[in-house]
């Protein structure tokens, strides 16, 4: 028997610093609901759900992009969708004096209101706006020689590069063909029958231009529904993945918490009685 090093002592003292830091991070778990606090934790484990979340972020933002750009294109249909209608009164008011009862005077009073959607056009063209943007100024059109434009291009996903594009033409009577480069009404008229019918095949051309640009987005709003239906599903499933690595098992933690907890009140006890060891050769002294 020795008194000058405590062995037993020393190994159930180790082992209860053990426990307490065991039992330490029990409860760092526990009361996080997360697997992984720190590196240290699992650092394999870290560094992959860092980069879902990277990712799951990015595809949350881009769900709400895909929103914004429906809402963009919406506005732009509903523009749309006015111009088509005005052009549809323009055609009924040509139709109307290409008739041969009416005399000139009577063409001159249909020629007024006919004038006014033309003006109405080039209001709705110039003033039609999204968050400041003229959708309908050709500003979005296809590259022509010698105009400058850009596609609108939307970012739907959550990485480099992933976006789509689209272009929207211009709505102005000139783009339509209804004006010339002045914005003076010579290009279209009815005052005879014979202008009221050269006009209705001016209009035919360009209602089917606006017809065709809103197809164009329809089609591309359809797009985008399906669209974010995929970027939300991708975004749930990376979460849940996500979860498996970082999120702690309650009732596996709270088992070992227990278990830690058991084994660190013994070493405790076992400490106490390899502390009063020594005490025993007090006995052979006397």
């Amino acid at each position: 028997m020795i008194i000058n090093h405590n062995l037993s002592s020393a190994f159930a003292s180790r082992v209860l610093n053990l426990r307490t830091d065991e039992i330490q991070a029990n409860i760092e778990k526990l009361s996080s609901g997360m697997r992984i606090n720190k590196a240290a934790d699992d650092a394999s484990g870290l560094a992959v759900s860092e980069k879902m979340r990277s990712q799951i972020r990015g595809l949350n933002r881009a769900s709400l992009n895909v929103q914004d750009a429906t809402s963009f294109l919406q506005t732009t249909e509903g523009y749309l969708e006015e111009t088509t209608d005005v052009l549809h009164r323009m055609r009924e008011l040509a139709v109307q004096s290409g008739n041969g009862i009416y005399n000139s005077d009577d063409r001159a009073l249909i020629q007024v209101e006919f004038n006014q959607l033309i003006e109405e056009l080039d209001r709705v063209a110039s003033q039609g706006q999204f968050n400041g943007l003229n959708m309908l100024t050709g500003r979005f059109a296809a590259s022509e020689e010698g105009v400058e434009s850009t596609p609108l291009v939307f970012h739907i996903g959550a990485n480099v590069d992933q976006n789509i594009s689209i272009n929207i033409g211009s709505a102005t009577t000139e783009a339509l063909g209804l004006t010339n480069l002045d914005g003076q009404v010579d290009k279209i008229n009815i005052a005879s029958p014979e202008e009221a019918n050269r006009s209705l095949a001016l209009i035919d051309t360009a209602l089917q231009g606006v017809v065709t640009q809103r197809a164009e987005i329809g089609a591309v709003s359809s797009r985008l529904s399906y669209m974010r239906k995929g970027i939300d599903i991708g975004a749930e499933n990376l979460q849940a993945s996500e979860s498996r690595i970082r999120d702690v098992n309650i009732a596996k933690e709270v088992s070992e918490y227990v278990r830690t907890q058991i084994l660190t009140q013994t070493s405790a006890a076992v400490l106490a009685q390899a502390n009063t060891q020594p005490q025993v050769m007090l006995s052979l002294l006397q």
